[in-house]
């Protein structure tokens, strides 16, 4: 019979062993303060596309609070424009690429966050 204190013990190291190489979950509060710093002076801080900057760009930059529009993006695709930049993915040359300056992490962060910010809220498909 196996003993459980031992078992419980491989268990713990075996995931302690393992942290480095798996994937951590989106932190929004992490993603708000990227996005306060390098995403605000054109989307604005509250996510409407009102940024100080955004009065001169043209095409102005995205309403992440519009749901009907945010929300039928999947992360996938809001990873590819904030890492790749808009171009990439068919959208404003204008907004560059983060993956030079933000770590993936970063990115999947600023993603969680902008999904806190739409309004109806956002509701994952079932298979993400």
């Amino acid at each position: 019979m196996l003993q459980p204190l031992p078992c419980l013990y491989a268990l713990a190291l075996a995931c302690l062993l393992l942290w480095p190489w798996t994937g951590h979950a989106q932190d929004a509060a992490a993603g708000q303060e990227i996005y306060t710093q390098y995403c605000a002076l054109c989307h604005g801080p509250e996510g409407k596309g009102d940024g100080s900057l955004s009065a001169n760009l043209d095409p102005k930059p995205r309403n992440h609070t519009d749901g009907a529009y945010m929300n039928a993006l999947s992360d996938a695709h809001l990873l590819k424009v904030i890492g790749d930049g808009g171009a990439a993915a068919g959208l404003s040359p204008i907004m560059p690429a983060w993956k030079d300056i933000l770590s993936a992490q970063q990115i999947q962060d600023v993603v969680a966050f902008v999904r806190t910010l739409a309004v109806p809220p956002y509701t994952p498909p079932a298979d993400e």
